[in-house]
């Protein structure tokens, strides 16, 4: 099963691409949509609806995880990263991909058995557990690769969640 993992941002957004064969996993892509701040933002959130939509049609995902929105004392910055996630969760509707979303305590669960680890130890773990020869950078990217391999632990074939 191939998940997409997504960590949303406006100006950079991670993505994390993960099969699942069994209880194995192994990383397929990964990287970062990255907009141009000079631009409209109509013209930023179509760029990453854009690249969402070539990201799904190369790789085929059976199911999109995606990090949901950690609020800070930046109210602009939770906005925009807000307006991402709704890019990413129309692109997933707009391709017929169900949507898991969860918090980046849950991630860090998931990912290194503790719900405050830091981003550090996250990016180890993730490395070790997709069997990467290199720590996966940068961190959008890394928090992107977690968030496919949080989803792909969590859902089965046929998408059920496991409890």
């Amino acid at each position: 099963m191939i998940v997409l993992g997504i960590d949303p941002g406006t100006a950079r957004l991670g993505y994390g691409v993960v099969d699942r064969q069994g209880s194995a996993l192994t990383m397929l892509d990964y990287g970062c949509l990255e907009t141009i701040k000079d631009r409209p933002l109509e013209q930023r959130l179509l760029l990453i609806h854009d690249g969402l939509t070539d990201l799904i049609e190369t790789h085929h995902p059976e199911a999109m995880g995606v990090e949901r929105l950690f609020f800070n004392k930046n109210t602009q910055t939770a906005m925009a990263v807000g307006q991402a996630r709704g890019v990413v969760l129309l692109t997933a509707a707009q391709h017929g991909l169900p949507v898991f979303e969860y918090g980046p305590h849950e991630v860090k669960l998931a990912v290194t058995g503790y719900g405050r680890a830091p981003k550090d130890q996250v990016q180890r773990m993730v490395q070790l557990v997709l069997a990467m020869t290199e720590l996966p950078r940068p961190d959008d990217a890394a928090d992107a690769l977690a968030v496919a391999v949080c989803t792909a632990h969590a859902v089965t074939p046929g998408h059920t969640v496991r409890a």
